[in-house]
């Protein structure tokens, strides 16, 4: 039998084992749990797993008692996916990632939990083994209404200005603001919702001890004290990889009422998640940008291809995600006209509470929030909120943690 500590009697450390035993969407993994129940199945995998010869025996004993397991676990490829679960199998000790989890103040979430977004059922046996939690551990409430916002990396301002104005206005209408917590696209709209005073969830595709990118760690931290979540299907201690991160998106998909790509060039991982969403009935939309552009061109492709539909402001992506007439909020005339703009073009346009930030921010050296709300006499999340704007308006630069002015230039 494998050398794996695994109490099978414990729900939690049977979801965190087959976590840390198979990789995400292994459909393989979830017909055999769906067939046996979680526990049971590890079981059958712990005593098939020393070797090809006793897995053979296993899996020849289990279809002679389970003759009505489905294809996917015909014998050859039962045998092949025995084999890749194998190795992790070897000193498999869930307790280890438990603690990690515990020790972050996290939630482990298994399917069946109230708390679990039952969104995530549509994925089928390609959904996760269980979800580890950061933050808000309520996914279910918190995608209830709730938006995915993805798009490019490498985006352009104009690809960071109209995320941060959709997710801003999403927020405002009290729309959770899903994304993946990476740069550029998906760190507009997560510091936008989190401007807006909405929740925000992020999706990684490494374990939630790392909060990765590195860049980005201050904002996902934000996320969880703002009420948000960061998320993952792997444990604590699992590397992002490339691999990992499209097989993420499929997450971010379920999860979310619909999904908007902002920014995406013709060949773009955003493009995997609203392909994935569209397989999964869900509602997509794609903002055009300059017909010259090539960071908007695969959101062209979608809008051509007829995966999408076109969207320009929060109205019109609130109307594909919500029953009509929840939506809420400001026309999109109005959002147009300036009545939705996450921050100001010009510092005559801030509010009293923007005006006393920028006025108590710092040139030089970078002051904590603490330091700032004290300056400016603000309570802290006054500050905290005020200071999101002015970062969107170009007026502010967080820097670990902490906040500075970006001078304007005289006129």
């Amino acid at each position: 039998m494998a050398d794996g500590v695994v109490d099978l009697g414990d729900p939690r450390a049977v979801a965190a084992a087959w976590s840390r035993v198979v990789e995400p969407s292994d459909t393989a993994a979830g017909h055999l749990v769906r067939a046996l129940g979680p526990a049971a199945a590890l079981g059958w995998l712990l005593g098939a797993a020393p070797g090809p010869d006793v897995a053979e025996g296993a899996i020849r004993r289990l279809h002679a008692d389970r003759p009505d397991l489905p294809a996917d676990l015909a014998p050859a490829r039962l045998l092949r996916a025995v084999s890749r679960w194998a190795p992790r199998t070897r000193g498999l000790d869930p307790r280890r990632e438990l603690r990690a989890l515990d020790l972050l103040g996290g939630t482990l979430l298994l399917p069946g939990d109230p708390r679990w977004p039952r969104a995530l059922d549509d994925l089928g046996a390609g959904g996760p083994q269980c979800l580890w939690v950061r933050g808000a551990p309520d996914l279910e409430v918190l995608s209830a209404r709730s938006v995915a916002v993805v798009g490019a990396r490498a985006c352009t301002e104009y690809g960071r200005h109209v995320a941060a104005e959709l997710a801003h206005g999403l927020a405002g209408r009290g729309i959770t603001v899903v994304s993946g917590g990476a740069y550029g696209i998906d760190a507009a709209a997560h510091r936008a919702a989190l401007a807006a005073g909405g929740p925000t969830v992020a999706f990684l595709a490494g374990g939630v001890d790392r909060l990765y990118p590195a860049g980005n760690a201050d904002l996902l931290r934000g996320v969880i004290d703002a009420g948000g979540a960061v998320v993952s299907e792997v444990p604590p201690g699992s590397v992002p990889s490339r691999v990992r991160f499209l097989l993420r998106n499929r997450l971010i998909a379920a999860t979310a009422r619909a999904t908007v790509v902002v920014e995406a060039a013709w060949r773009s991982g955003a493009l995997s998640t609203a392909t994935r969403a569209a397989e999964l009935l869900r509602p997509v939309g794609a903002v055009p940008g300059p017909v010259t552009s090539m960071a908007s061109g695969g959101c062209h492709r979608l809008l051509r291809d007829g995966m999408a539909v076109c969207v320009t402001d929060a109205d019109e992506v609130a109307e594909l995600a919500l029953p009509a007439g929840e939506g809420g909020g400001t026309s999109g005339a109005d959002a147009r006209q300036g009545g939705g703009r996450p921050g100001a073009e010009d510092l005559d346009d801030l509010d009293g509470v923007g005006r006393r930030l920028f006025d108590a921010l710092p040139v030089r050296r970078a002051a904590d929030v603490g330091s700032i709300a004290r300056a400016a006499g603000l309570a802290l999340d006054e500050t905290r909120g005020g200071l999101g704007l002015l970062e969107l308006a170009g007026f502010a630069v967080q820097e670990a943690g902490a906040w500075r002015r970006i001078p304007r230039p005289s006129r």
